[in-house]
């Protein structure tokens, strides 16, 4: 089977200067997981997933003290609010992602899934000559148990 046969299209794209609120908003209205950032050409530069709203830990540089950061920036963990409202005048450029793992519609479907599992990724673009034209997530994969035409 063919990730073509099984990825999700149309894909919601946002641009290099969407602010984060913008791509919140994309998100949070079209019910997606994650918004491909693509340039002036349309081509694929970066990528937004609902992780990357997330406050993660992080080592602090040079010792073994953690401590939260919020879109690649330390903040006290009471200024988390705060953290959030700042934010939202970000533009996609400063946090998307820019290694992107991604396949195209002709690669099988054993690959998507074993990219996922290798990089512990929940959506893995569809590429052709370097736009996106599809997404194929871990919902797409449950799908194949209950569709019998996929199978």
């Amino acid at each position: 089977m063919k990730v073509k046969e099984i990825m999700t299209t149309p894909v919601i794209v946002g641009n290099e200067e969407n602010t984060l609120e913008e791509i919140a908003h994309i998100i949070l209205d079209n019910k997606i997981g994650c918004v491909p950032i693509v340039g002036k050409d349309g081509k694929m530069v970066g990528i937004i997933t609902e992780t990357d709203f997330m406050v993660k830990e992080r080592c602090v540089p040079f010792s073994r003290f953690n401590a939260p950061q919020l879109f690649g920036k330390w903040m006290p963990e009471e200024g988390v609010e705060q953290a959030y409202k700042t934010a939202r005048e970000l533009v996609a450029k400063d946090i998307m992602s820019k290694r992107v793992v991604s396949v195209t519609e002709e690669d099988g479907v054993d690959e998507v899934i074993k990219k996922m599992l290798k990089h512990d990724y929940n959506h893995i673009p569809v590429m052709r000559d370097g736009v996106p034209v599809g997404i194929v997530t871990r919902h797409d994969i449950l799908k194949m148990t209950l569709d019998k035409e996929l199978v």
